[in-house]
């Protein structure tokens, strides 16, 4: 975030149908999980956030590189501000609401509490050390850059040794529902949630994207689910149903993607 400039974010029908449809499905699948399903607040909020919070990075800025060239840069930075300012603050709050459930308090003792957590998780803080410096304008010193660079190119390989140390050994026995209803959250309902907000803000008049963003947007959400998601799971040990997700729903996302982008170059309008 620290590293683009502000104008590059600037797009508001991105902005506002990629927020309104990854809500829906967020909200959406954490009451279903939580309210239909009967599962703790914590791991329906992990749940929703394997249905909400693709892989901008590692998967999707590739392939928007490949289709849309140096636009592919404005959408990345558009995507992570969706999820790092709204999605993953969110959900993280929730999570560590479910954790410190106890006996009934006040709303406005719990968003106080929920409020301070979130002052002291290093995620949060780091997400808005970097959109301050976006705000501002100012360059990181090159010592820090690289530095932020080399970690942030771990963050995949550390991704890689949580999943696989939780997978080891995992049995799916008892996790097929929450595996399965991350997958189909994150291929289909996503992307679909983001293609009908599309339409039904383009007949209300409100802003949409159009042209390259438009298909950006239903693409981006159709990428298989953030490649921390385990490591963010862990926290609080939802780490193998968490990784079991991240395996089945990357490995689908191959045929899912194709069968997008497929649709789309069918569909009168879309490509243009």
């Amino acid at each position: 975030l620290a590293s683009r400039p502000l104008s590059d974010v600037l797009r508001p029908g991105y902005l506002l149908v990629y927020t309104a449809g990854s809500l829906l499905v967020l909200g959406g699948g954490l009451l279903w999980s939580w309210k239909a399903r009967g599962r703790t607040l914590t791991e329906s909020a992990y749940l929703a956030m394997g249905m909400s919070c693709a892989n901008s990075g590692f998967v999707g800025y590739p392939l928007m590189l490949l289709l849309f060239g140096p636009l592919g840069g404005v959408i990345l930075a558009l995507n992570f501000i969706i999820e790092n300012l709204i999605k993953l603050p969110l959900l993280i709050a929730l999570a560590d609401a479910g954790a410190h459930e106890g006996p009934r308090q006040t709303v406005l003792r719990v968003i106080r509490q929920t409020l301070a957590r979130l002052a002291r998780n290093p995620i949060i803080i780091g997400i808005v050390l970097g959109c301050a410096v976006a705000i501002s304008g100012w360059q990181l010193p090159a010592v820090l850059s690289r530095a932020v660079t080399l970690f942030s190119g771990a963050a995949g390989g550390l991704a890689l040794f949580i999943i696989g140390g939780s997978l080891s050994g995992l049995q799916l026995k008892g996790m097929r529902s929450q595996v399965a209803q991350v997958a189909i959250g994150k291929l289909l309902l996503h992307p679909a949630a983001i293609w009908a907000v599309i339409v039904l803000f383009g007949q209300l008049g409100w802003p949409v994207p159009v042209g390259e963003l438009k298909v950006a947007a239903v693409l981006s959400a159709a990428m298989p689910m953030l490649g921390v998601y385990a490591v963010l799971a862990q926290r609080h040990g939802h780490e193998e149903f968490s990784s079991a997700a991240l395996l089945v729903t990357t490995g689908l996302s191959f045929f899912s993607i194709s069968a997008i982008l497929w649709l789309m170059r069918h569909s009168a309008g879309w490509l243009a």
